[in-house]
C-alpha cells in the first residue's frame, strides 16, 4: 500500500494534488491511499508516528497555522528517513532553509513555476522506485527492529532457544514470536516451507523437494524444505 499525505490549508491545491496522484495510479494495479491535512493535528500526529511503511508527503510550507510546514518537516524526520517528502511553496526563499534543516528532501517545488508537470514526474519517479513499501516491525522492551520485506531471505527456528530467526543478506536478528504470530505478520511473498522454516518466495531461485531444500538468489542452500507444506 502506498500512503499519499497532502498537507495544504487551500482546498484548490489539494484537489489538484489529488488530481494528479488519480491521474498517475488509478490505472496502474497498485494499492495507494490519499490523506488530507489542511493543518497539523492528532490524526496527521498519528499517521507521522506510525513506521509500519514509509509514505510520499506532498507538504506546503506556508501553512496559516501555529504549527506551520517546517515545524511538521522537523517531526516527520524525528525517527523517520525512508518516507519521501516532496516540499511545495509559493517562492524560493524557504529553499536553503529546508535543505540545510530537513534530511533527504526528494524535491522543492514551487506552486506557480510548472508545478503539475515537476509533480507528476516526481512522483511516478518515486512510485516507481519505491513499489515495495513492507516491513516487518517488532518492537519489545530489549528490542526495536524495523526489516523491508524484500530484504527477508528466510526464517527460521533456532532448534536451542526455540526463538526465530530472520535472516537478510547481512544479518541475523532473534525475535520470540511463533511460526504463526510471525506468518500474520508478514505479507503474501512468504510461504511455510518446513514446521520451522517461512522463506521469501522472491528470493528463491530454486525448490527441490525430493532432496529437501530451497536455494536464495544471494547462492546460500538452506536444508528445510517440506514436502508436507507443498502448495502452501
Amino acid at each position: 500500500m502506498i500512503k499519499f499525505i497532502i498537507v495544504d490549508d487551500d482546498e484548490k491545491w489539494i484537489e489538484i494534488y489529488e488530481k494528479l496522484i488519480n491521474e498517475l495510479l488509478f490505472d496502474s494495479n497498485k494499492d495507494y491511499v490519499i490523506h488530507k491535512f489542511k493543518k497539523y493535528n492528532n490524526e496527521l500526529k498519528k499517521i507521522i508516528d506510525d513506521n509500519s511503511e514509509p509514505k510520499i508527503y506532498i507538504m506546503d510550507l506556508e501553512l496559516d497555522s501555529k504549527f506551520g510546514g517546517m515545524d511538521i518537516l522537523r517531526e516527520i524526520r524525528n525517527d523517520d528517513w525512508d518516507s519521501e517528502i516532496l516540499v511545495i511553496t509559493n517562492h524560493d526563499r524557504m529553499f536553503e532553509t529546508v535543505h540545510k534543516e530537513i534530511y533527504k528532501t526528494f524535491d522543492f517545488i514551487e506552486k506557480f513555476d510548472d508545478l503539475e508537470r515537476r509533480l507528476k514526474k516526481d512522483i511516478k519517479k518515486i512510485v516507481d522506485k519505491k513499489n515495495d513499501f513492507g516491513k516487518f516491525i517488532y518492537v519489545n522492551r530489549k528490542l526495536s527492529l524495523q526489516i523491508y520485506y524484500k530484504d527477508i531471505l528466510y526464517i527460521y527456528r533456532d532448534t536451542v532457544d526455540r526463538k526465530l530467526v530472520i535472516k537478510t543478506s547481512n544479518n541475523e536478528f532473534t525475535v520470540n514470536i511463533s511460526m504463526n504470530e510471525m506468518l500474520r505478520r508478514l505479507d503474501n511473498r512468504f510461504k511455510r516451507c518446513h514446521r520451522s522454516c517461512i522463506y521469501n518466495d522472491d528470493r528463491v531461485t530454486k525448490k527441490n523437494y525430493v532432496e529437501g531444500y530451497f536455494v536464495i538468489d544471494t547462492g546460500e542452500r538452506v536444508d528445510m524444505l517440506s514436502k508436507n507444506y507443498k502448495g502452501v
